[in-house]
């Protein structure tokens, strides 16, 4: 059992929500489901708050009303090892209402955020050659979607 657990508050859109990411991800699954009962305060039977797994990390989610919104303060990263895996959960992620951004950030369609990038991002911004690294910046602050071979050509300084 994971120690820490993202809890994520949703209107009334949790299996709505849940159905979703477990469609995107490969390694993924539904965990427990609890419904509201005669007392509420959520409709009697509506889901009230369900586990469910990503890659190995446990979520929990909760239809708790309109109260609280996602925000990018708060963002899931997606390690990628191909560019056929950024495109298509950069597809997935912002389908049908979700919002894309710089670097790698989308926002699915209940607003939560997500940084999809490649593995080979960090040792290439974290490069010892300055030169690299700054290219490489450069190249990723241009980007809406990741495109592993342009960070490449920048990273060894090939013309794009």
């Amino acid at each position: 059992m994971q120690k820490i657990t993202p809890f994520l508050w949703f209107d009334n859109q949790v299996e709505e929500a849940i159905i979703f990411y477990v469609s995107i991800f490969k390694n993924a699954k539904v965990g427990k489901v609890a419904r509201y009962g005669e007392a509420g305060p959520g409709p009697k039977g509506s889901v009230m708050t369900a586990s469910f797994s990503l890659e190995g990390l446990e979520f929990t989610a909760l239809n708790g009303g309109p109260h609280f919104k996602f925000n990018e303060a708060i963002s899931f990263v997606v390690t990628c090892e191909s560019q056929a895996e950024i495109d298509e959960l950069w597809e997935r992620l912002s389908e049908s209402g979700g919002a894309t951004s710089r670097c790698g950030w989308l926002k699915d369609k209940f607003g939560v955020s997500w940084q999809v990038v490649p593995s080979i991002l960090v040792p290439m911004l974290t490069d010892p050659d300055a030169k690299k690294s700054q290219r490489v910046m450069e190249t990723l602050l241009d980007m809406t979607k990741i495109d592993i071979q342009a960070l490449r050509q920048a990273y060894e300084g090939e013309l794009a």
